[in-house]
Parts: structure tokens; C-alpha cells; sequence
């Protein structure tokens, strides 16, 4: 049975959009786990789309310099440092970085050096030491980006079509006919879209849409180094997400989850989602989020039936008063 916040169940966003023989519908899957906060994904969506710098400001948050998604940020690397008390016992998610034959009771894995369960090569900042030796805090890091919403609150506001959804079933602005009224940026529920200043316009990810339609992979996840950026058709995503968290699973990190995933929550599911080590609000996520449009049909009825029904006291009225 679906979820109760769902608009119409799961859906093809593209063929729904009146596309003919769509291809699969694109997206990204983040797996945080493996992220190590380069920066090389900011970049890259930069350099390729244009993107212009957003200064580099010492925020007081950690390491982010980027600070929140913005007109001039598609991409960003979120730091989310949680310290633990002192005497506090290892978290099961602190086995992330840590060889599997270290200080644990499985082995290696035969024929193997040390296999790192989370990235392959570099670890990120408290990771370098054994798992019993780490008390302090612990690193969670993720690239933010647009979710590319199945049922995007952003295209049913937008009155001049600048928002459009394209053939791989992802949401593009086209900047060229935006004219800056902001209504996407309150609709989105995940705060995504965000209007330039001195421009007035609204900017978002496009999923790089040029690179796609030229069988190219996205400018960051071309980037990323250790693959925690994934691009591919959604289903296959989806599949590969799923064997992720039942392997961390079995590897002892219970708290890994996947958020955006599910067709059947408030937005549709995402076309950019994410493995989070964490509740969603650590990472400065929603916990449920729901397509903000979502009332706008029951809205127009109500109104509607209350015009009719103030047209017909007002007739009822005139004919009473000349009888």
C-alpha cells in the first residue's frame, strides 16, 4: 500500500512529461561512506558549467567553506564532525575506515592485503589509527546536490516554463527565461534552489543535462575519486544501494541507511539520493520530506466549489429580491 504522503505511487517522471520512448531514467546514488570530503565534485561542477566562485569563507563549521547549496554552489561537501565523551566506546560505524584485519575477529580476505571497507585508498581525518584506539570523534561527510525530485514542487510553481523536465527524467532550469519571481526556491522542500545576486535568476544542478544528451558522465561523479559519487540509469542505482547497505550491514554498521530511495515517499523518491551513516538531519536533511504542491489540487477544488456556491447565493438573491 502506498505511503499516505505519496502523490500517484511510483512513476516514470519523463514519459509522465510526455516524452516518447524515453531512455531510462538517470540519477545519482551518493554513498557517503566512502566520501572523503576532497572537494574535487565542487570543482568540477564548476569549471564545467561556469559556475561562479562562491568565496572562500572561513564559515566557523569545520572544514566546509561552502556552507549550504547555493546559486553558486550546485555541489556541496558537507563536514559533520561528532565529537563522543571521553571513555565513550567505538561506534560500529567507526569500522568504516579500518582494516578488516585489524583489531577485528574476521580475517582479511584471502589473497589480500588490508581491504579498507569503506574507500579503497585515503582515509579521511581520526581514521588512520585502529578501532579501539579511536575515542575522540568520528567524520561524516557527504556531497549535497538536487535531488531531482520525481514530483518536483519547483515545475508546478515555475509560470514561465523555465523549469522544465528533460528526457532522462531529471529537472533543468533554463536561465535564459527565468524571470527571477522565486517561487521555485520557496517550493522546493529541500531548499535546493537559490536565486544569484545581482542576477535574480534561480540556479540549480543540472545533472550536467549537456553531458548526458553526448553519453557523458556528470562533471563530478567524473571526478570523484573514490567513487562515492555513482551515476547511472535509477534502477540500477538503486539495486547497487541496496547490496551497499546490506554489505555494511553484515560489516557491523547498522545505522547505514538510504534516504530518497523509496517511490513512495512524499516527493516520489529522488533522482539523486544517498547512503547515510546517520539520521538525515545530521547531514542538514529533511526526515520526511513531501512535495510542498501537494494540496494544490484539493486547494482548487475547495476554491472553485466556494465560487460556485457564492454564484449561486448571489443569483439566489437577485431572483428572491425581484419576486
Amino acid at each position: 500500500m502506498p505511503d499516505p504522503n505519496s502523490l500517484y505511487g511510483p512513476l516514470d517522471p519523463a514519459p509522465e512529461a510526455g516524452y516518447e520512448n524515453a531512455p531510462p531514467r538517470m540519477g545519482f546514488f551518493t554513498d557517503t561512506s566512502v566520501c572523503i570530503g576532497c572537494k574535487a565534485c565542487e570543482v568540477a561542477c564548476k569549471e564545467w558549467n561556469g559556475v561562479p566562485e562562491g568565496g572562500l569563507d572561513l564559515l566557523g563549521m569545520s572544514y566546509d567553506n561552502t556552507g549550504a547549496l547555493t546559486a553558486n554552489s550546485w555541489r556541496h561537501v558537507a563536514f559533520v564532525e561528532q565529537p563522543r565523551p571521553a571513555g565513550h566506546g567505538a561506534a560500529s560505524s567507526d569500522v568504516l575506515g579500518a582494516p578488516v584485519d585489524a583489531g577485528r575477529d574476521r580475517p582479511a580476505e584471502s589473497g589480500a592485503g588490508p581491504q579498507f571497507l569503506g574507500m579503497p585508498g585515503a582515509q579521511p581525518p581520526g581514521r588512520g589509527t585502529g578501532v579501539g584506539e579511536r575515542t575522540d570523534f568520528r567524520w561524516l561527510m557527504m556531497s549535497d546536490v538536487c535531488k531531482h525530485c520525481t514530483h518536483a514542487a519547483c515545475l508546478d510553481v515555475c509560470p514561465t516554463g523555465s523549469l522544465f523536465r528533460t528526457e532522462f527524467g531529471t529537472v533543468v532550469v533554463q536561465e535564459d527565461i527565468c524571470n527571477g519571481c522565486g517561487y521555485c526556491i520557496s517550493a522546493c522542500p529541500y531548499g535546493v534552489i537559490d536565486q544569484r545576486k545581482g542576477d535574480g535568476r534561480a540556479w540549480k544542478c543540472t545533472l550536467c543535462y549537456d553531458r548526458l544528451g553526448a553519453g557523458m558522465t556528470p562533471a563530478c561523479a567524473q571526478a570523484c575519486p573514490t567513487e562515492s559519487i555513482q551515476y547511472g540509469p535509477l534502477d540500477e542505482l538503486r539495486e547497487r544501494a541496496a547490496a551497499r547497505v546490506e554489505t555494511l550491514h553484515e560489516r557491523g554498521v547498522p545505522e547505514a541507511r538510504l534516504y530518497g530511495h523509496d517511490p513512495n515517499d512524499g516527493v516520489g523518491g529522488d533522482g539523486a539520493f544517498f547512503l547515510l551513516l546517520d539520521e538525515p538531519e545530521v547531514y542538514g536533511l529533511p526526515p520526511d520530506p513531501v512535495v510542498t504542491t501537494r494540496d494544490l489540487p484539493k486547494m482548487w477544488k475547495r476554491a472553485g466549489l466556494a465560487a460556485l456556491a457564492m454564484a449561486a447565493a448571489t443569483v439566489a438573491a437577485f431572483v428572491g429580491g425581484s419576486s
